[in-house]
């Protein structure tokens, strides 16, 4: 029995990267022996195992083969005959298909290490078209890398655009396309994991809803990028710049989906867009089954994106009416988030921009918050008029801010 560290603990130990979770593969055994040492058993697709003073998980090595559609669709060997060069062919990416022994020795039989030094992603093998899910980790991979100046090989990104042809990503798990989306939206660029999606044809089919906004124009005046989907991949690149939480840079990212709807008779106009886009917003969600917390945020932000913008022009009455509707008294952080996603949304137009809004807003809010319901109660308001009498109060204050 013989073990080793593979994946991407050894490819980030390589880069410098700091490892934050390492895996095994266990060479030689039986699920018996390691259960006989103590390991524990947990998964039923193949044998994983927890290491009983590490906790780290172990595998045995394995073979697989197609036997079917979709994510479950695999014949599993995992014998004892499995070699290490068997479990690592069957990888995606050779800078993930070396492995390392007790010796901390490099084990690369698929030339992994002068790909990691060239800065490439390229697959293992042909196999690689077996799982569709691998569409979306190059992706990924490629937006965790882009900075250091990573580059996808011309024949993996033709293979995945030969797999989208073909209909692979048509069988994919929502929930696996979501675990990869999210994944990239804590990554450095994760505008690249959009573009590489879109160079390859596979972003028309997980999200025909942002795929459709490239070539739709916006007004120039407004927006000196133009195009709808560039300026979207700019809002996602000034999210990551104003917040490290997801939600934000997904709402970003979604924000303007309504303008995909906009006839072309009427372009550049986008009148209605928010609107519009809220209906995109829920069915993205729905299909990809992205949590409720994501699509609450998105919603806001596509719907009320426009009126953030437009502060300087609303009065006292309507902008705390928009607290109101945003729930902003009881979801406070939600509102900031909704304000850091506008903030991004004006930044992403191509040109500099001081986004005063934001902080005008935070004005208002702060002193609509100081203002209870109980005071309105003590006045003797009850039943629905506390409800008035509290946004009376709360247009009352706002008019005696110096703005």
């Amino acid at each position: 029995m013989k073990i080793y560290l593979v994946g991407g603990a050894v490819r980030d130990q390589l880069l410098g990267y700091p490892v934050s979770e390492r895996d095994w593969v266990v060479v030689g055994a039986t699920s018996a022996q390691l259960l006989h040492l103590g390991y524990r058993q947990v998964g039923s697709d193949f044998p994983v195992f927890i290491h009983p003073k590490t906790g780290e998980e172990y595998a045995l090595a394995r073979t697989e083969r197609k036997s079917g559609l979709g994510y479950y669709g695999f014949d599993c060997n995992f014998d004892a005959t499995v070699t290490l060069e068997d479990d690592l062919l069957r990888r995606d990416l050779t800078i993930n298909a070396m492995a390392m022994d007790e010796n901390n020795q490099l084990i690369d039989p698929y030339n992994g290490l002068t790909d990691l030094k060239e800065k490439t992603l390229r697959h293992v093998s042909a196999a690689f078209v077996e799982d569709p899910v691998r569409v979306l980790r190059v992706a990924r991979f490629l937006a965790r890398y882009s900075h250091l100046g990573f580059h996808l090989a011309d024949e993996t990104r033709l293979l995945m655009y030969k797999m989208v042809k073909n209909g692979e990503l048509d069988h994919l798990v929502p929930e696996r396309v979501w675990q990869e989306w999210q994944r990239s939206l804590l990554l450095k660029n994760p505008e690249v994991f959009i573009t590489t999606l879109r160079s390859c044809g596979a972003l028309a089919i997980i999200s025909p809803e942002i795929e459709q906004l490239f070539g739709v124009p916006n007004p120039p005046q407004y927006h000196a990028e133009i195009d709808s989907g560039v300026h979207t991949l700019l809002v996602l690149q000034a999210a990551v710049r104003l917040s490290t939480d997801p939600k934000v840079r997904f709402a970003a990212l979604v924000h303007d989906l309504g303008k995909g709807l906009t006839p072309m008779a009427l372009w550049p106009k986008q009148h209605g867009h928010e609107q519009r886009g809220i209906a995109l917003i829920e069915s993205l969600c729905e299909r990809l089954r992205i949590p409720v917390d994501y699509r609450e945020l998105a919603v806001l932000v596509s719907c009320y994106h426009l009126m953030i913008h437009r502060f300087h022009e609303l009065k006292p009455a309507t902008l705390v009416s928009l607290l109101e509707k945003t729930d902003a008294f009881r979801r406070p952080q939600r509102f900031f988030d909704l304000l850091i996603a506008c903030e991004a949304d004006a930044q992403g137009c191509g040109r500099t921009v001081d986004y005063q809004q934001r902080v005008l807003w935070q004005k208002v809010y702060e002193t609509c918050a100081k203002i209870s319901a109980q005071e309105c109660i003590a006045q003797g308001y009850e039943g629905k008029a506390i409800k008035e009498a509290l946004h009376q109060a709360r247009v009352s204050a706002v008019k005696l801010i110096k703005l």
